[in-house]
Formats: structure tokens, C-alpha cells, sequence
């Protein structure tokens, strides 16, 4: 058994079971992959991958078993070199921050600057991600921190922590007979097309329950992921757009106006993650502290060792 075996099992699963592009994810070649896999399941006496000729079709039930061990494993290696790296560098190394566009875009610059100032010495690498990958990034260890909203609950591996709430927006072209009204409906906004985020992201699930509470079903005629594509379209007279609050700005929203709700749809809450049982840099702790103040060392070692013990860890 080695770490290459291992690794190339992680890969396949992260590549939907095509040994293809596991090999070329881990530079090396299909048969090469297929060996690596082979030698190692002689070695375990069990059968890691569900198969159908050549093909693997997923993880038997030892598989299973198997991919989390394989995990935590490497998951300490990461430990054992960001260990290393703390007592040789020092303040200095990389910061990862896997974050959808909206929190990119609107959310993260002011805590980013404020970092960036402080430490000079550590590169930040912002990986603008769709809000169902950035879970994935932070199993992986390819980031140290995700920001997203509506993704990050309930995953068993991480531990998540509130950023801040936040209201949707209903937004208006130029001289659609909506702009400028006060106290609009949801009634009134559903007799025009919707272009809104995409099903399960950005608080989409508030949007289609405000709707639903008044037995409504709006026509979308567009949906997307990103706030300044949906921003876009509205001003092309697509529709009216339902965007998060942060990505409106008055002064730099051109041929966009906000409408005024007598409702409100319900706030959404973003939120930051990190990978449980993954050594951090104390400078991954001091950004979490300008996001969010409360949310200290302490505590996430806390709330860490905490859910080490309910999950008979420990």
C-alpha cells in the first residue's frame, strides 16, 4: 500500500468513476491507474469499485469504508507538511478561500484588503467556485475557507459558522411600469418574467417559498448563478430580476431600479466552513476573526472537539 494508491482512488471518485480523467488528473495513464487500483485491492482481499466489464460504476460497500480511511489519511499528511510549514515559514504562505461570486464579489473585498495589509507575506488565492463545489473544495484540502449560502449545512465534515443575513432584492429595467411604485406585491412582480438564481442556491429556496405562501408560480424565464449575469439580462428587458441586497448598488447600476416590496421574502444566511480535523495557520484564524469577530480560535476548537465527541471520535 502507498500514498499514490490512495491518492488515485480519491481521484476517481472525485472524477465520477471515469479512470480516464483520474489518470489525467494525476499525471499518469489510464492502465497505469488500473494496475495501481488492482494491486491495491489484492493487497486489501476486497473489492474497492462496483465494476461492469472495464467500467467502474461506484464504491462497494468496503469501498466505502475503505474512501474514508483514505481521507483522514491523507488528510494528515496535509496536517504533517502545514505543520512543518508553520514552524519554518512562519507568518508567511498561502491563504485559500473557495467563495461563490456573489460573496466574491460583494461580501469578501473589505475583509480580503484588511487581511492583505496585515500580512503581506501571505499570497491570497480566491477560488471563485459554484456554491455546490465549494463543500467539495474543502473536503479535498484545496481550500482552507468556503463562503457560500445554502451549501455548507449539514455536511458531517465540516464545521460551519454564520457570516451574516442578508434580503433579496427584486430589481426593474428603465421604464418598467413597476419602477418607482412603493409597497409592490409579490402579486404584481409574478404577472412578469423572472430572472432569478438558479434552483437551490443564493437563497433561491426563500424566493420560491414567498411565492409559494401566496399560492403564486411565477414564469422564470432565466436563471443563473451569478448576481451580475442576472443583473444583465433584467437590463436587456428580460424580466424582473430577484437578486441578493449586496450585489444592488444605486451608483454603479445604470438602467436599474429597485422596487420597493410590501413583503419582504424571507432572509438568507451565508455562511464559512472549514474542514474538521485539518491543521490550520494561525493567519487561517485571524481572517475568520475580521469575517466574523465571535467566531475565535477557541471556539473552533471547541466546536471541533465537540463534534469529535458526539461522532464517538475521540
Amino acid at each position: 500500500m502507498n500514498l499514490k494508491q490512495l491518492r488515485l482512488v480519491r481521484e476517481i471518485v472525485r472524477s465520477n468513476f471515469h479512470v480516464t480523467e483520474a489518470a489525467s488528473a494525476q499525471f499518469t495513464s489510464q492502465s497505469g491507474v488500473s494496475k495501481h487500483v488492482k494491486d491495491l485491492e489484492d493487497e486489501l482481499g476486497v473489492a474497492i469499485f462496483e465494476r461492469r466489464g472495464k467500467r467502474l460504476l461506484g464504491l462497494t460497500d468496503p469501498g466505502a469504508e475503505v474512501l474514508k480511511c483514505i481521507d483522514r489519511v491523507l488528510l494528515e499528511i496535509g496536517n504533517i507538511r502545514n505543520v512543518a510549514s508553520t514552524f519554518s515559514n512562519g507568518q508567511s504562505g498561502t491563504l485559500k478561500i473557495a467563495a461563490t461570486h456573489t460573496q466574491s464579489r460583494y461580501a469578501l473585498p473589505k475583509y480580503l484588503s484588511e487581511f492583505r495589509s496585515r500580512y503581506d507575506d501571505v499570497e491570497i488565492v480566491l477560488l471563485q467556485a459554484h456554491p455546490r463545489e465549494v463543500p467539495t473544495l474543502l473536503l479535498s484540502g484545496e481550500c482552507d475557507i468556503g463562503f457560500a449560502t445554502d451549501t455548507l449545512d449539514d455536511v458531517p465534515d465540516l464545521l460551519a459558522f454564520p457570516f451574516y443575513s442578508w434580503e433579496h432584492e427584486v430589481i426593474v429595467p428603465e421604464g418598467h411600469p413597476l419602477q418607482g411604485r412603493e409597497n409592490v406585491t409579490l402579486q404584481e412582480v409574478a404577472q412578469s418574467p423572472l430572472v432569478t438564481y438558479d434552483q437551490g442556491l443564493t437563497g433561491r429556496k426563500q424566493i420560491d417559498r414567498a411565492f409559494e405562501k401566496l399560492a403564486l408560480k411565477p414564469r422564470i424565464a432565466m436563471a443563473a448563478i451569478d448576481s451580475d449575469v442576472i443583473k444583465t439580462y433584467v437590463g436587456l428587458g428580460l424580466g424582473v430580476g430577484i437578486i441578493a441586497g449586496m450585489a444592488y448598488d444605486a451608483d454603479n447600476d445604470s438602467g436599474l431600479s429597485k422596487v420597493s416590496l410590501k413583503t419582504r421574502i424571507d432572509s438568507s444566511q451565508t455562511c464559512f466552513a472549514l474542514r474538521r480535523g485539518r491543521f490550520r495557520k494561525d493567519y487561517v484564524y485571524r481572517f475568520i476573526e475580521m469575517c466574523a469577530p465571535a467566531v475565535t480560535k477557541e471556539v473552533i476548537l471547541q466546536a471541533e472537539a465537540l463534534r469529535d465527541e458526539i461522532d464517538g471520535t475521540i
